[in-house]
């Protein structure tokens, strides 16, 4: 049994892994990649057999946003040539999300850009979401609006959100690099209002924005111990007119060991691959589905996704199965492993 083997057993068996043992994944050479995203795999057929949990993206409102996030082609700063609007009309986004679940797709993710929701957007919102409920009451849906307010979860949640996305985007200590209109502890208050709640929790990260191994390891850890239920990865997509442009510092193979140490940190938490996957992980994505057990279907915010029919493929070639997922709240004990959990669907039957 390979040294990673050992670590995922050892995973499996309840025993976190440790910080020395994650930096020496991020620093080990390429010829032991392989390994390592055997050993990653291994833990996630554990949790999630062949399955493919697949998302889809609605963008309610894109740019005019005050915040100055150096990676962020929508921020006051930037100068990115991004389509510029004012939040969709309801039945628009209803009619986007529609395409999203035609497509195989377990969770819609409706987001807007700006600091945070005001009472019309979370009355905007909750509209939007009850109305998906309503046409596909097995579909759950995630918001992603900036921070929050006291009391503006509960709304979210009576209007049917059923998971709320606000990203870390990286760790503590390197927070303020990347942006100065608000604290990293601004980011974990709107966390801990999303759980107290009782909404779904889902934050990840963005890796290749000039962190450190070390920084990537912290953030990991630190999304382990907020306990949040979905991770999504993003690779920095180095947008023209960002103070970011031209940053191309990651490799696909660095890209395919930072996913299957998000698995081992977090062995039963949905690691998905998000935006910039195509760009940074190339020929390597079928790879990574053997360690993430989700991905976003289509287009992203502001960068164009390969085509659905491509993703559709690349999950049927890697042999899985496009996840119909179960509505947050009554999925069994994510700890449980996956032979007490259903199976998925056939590409077909979603194509």
């Amino acid at each position: 049994m390979s040294q990673y083997q050992a670590l995922a057993q050892r995973v499996l068996d309840g025993i976190p892994i440790d910080r020395v043992a994650a930096l020496a994944i991020l620093d080990a050479p390429d010829v032991e990649t392989l390994d390592i995203v055997a050993a990653a795999a291994h833990v996630r057929r554990e949790y999630f057999g062949n399955r493919v949990k697949l998302n889809y993206l609605v963008n309610l409102k894109s740019g005019l946003c005050q915040e100055n996030c150096n990676y962020c082609s929508q921020s006051i700063e930037s100068t990115a040539p991004i389509l510029k609007y004012s939040w969709l009309d309801a039945d628009e986004a209803v009619r986007q999300a529609a395409l999203g679940v035609a497509g195989g797709a377990a969770r819609v993710c409706l987001v807007a850009s700006g600091r945070g929701p005001m009472t019309r957007d979370i009355d905007r919102v909750s509209t939007i979401a009850s109305t998906i409920k309503q046409d596909y009451p097995e579909v759950e849906v995630c918001a992603c609006l900036g921070l929050l307010k006291e009391g503006q979860a509960e709304q979210l949640a009576e209007g049917g959100v059923d998971a709320y996305n606000h990203n870390i985007n990286t760790a503590e200590s390197f927070h303020e690099q990347i942006v100065q209109t608000h604290t990293y502890e601004d980011r974990l208050d709107t966390i801990s209002k999303t759980q107290s709640a009782g909404v779904s929790a889902c934050s990840g990260l963005i890796v290749g924005m000039g962190e450190s191994d070390e920084q990537i390891v912290e953030a990991l850890f630190a999304l382990r111990d907020l306990d949040v239920d979905s991770i999504p990865i993003n690779f920095l997509v180095p947008f023209d007119g960002t103070p970011m442009q031209g940053r191309w510092t990651l490799t696909p193979a660095k890209c395919l060991v930072i996913v299957a140490l998000a698995r081992l940190v977090c062995p039963d938490r949905e690691v998905r691959l998000a935006g910039g996957r195509e760009l940074h992980l190339r020929s390597l994505q079928g790879l990574a589905l053997h360690v993430a057990n989700s991905m976003f279907l289509g287009d992203y915010l502001t960068a164009e996704g390969q085509a659905a029919a491509d993703d559709l493929e690349l999950i049927r070639d890697n042999g899985f199965v496009i996840d119909e997922g179960e509505p947050v709240g009554t999925r069994p004990d994510r700890r449980a492993p996956i032979r007490r959990r259903g199976s998925g669907t056939s590409i077909e039957a979603n194509a």
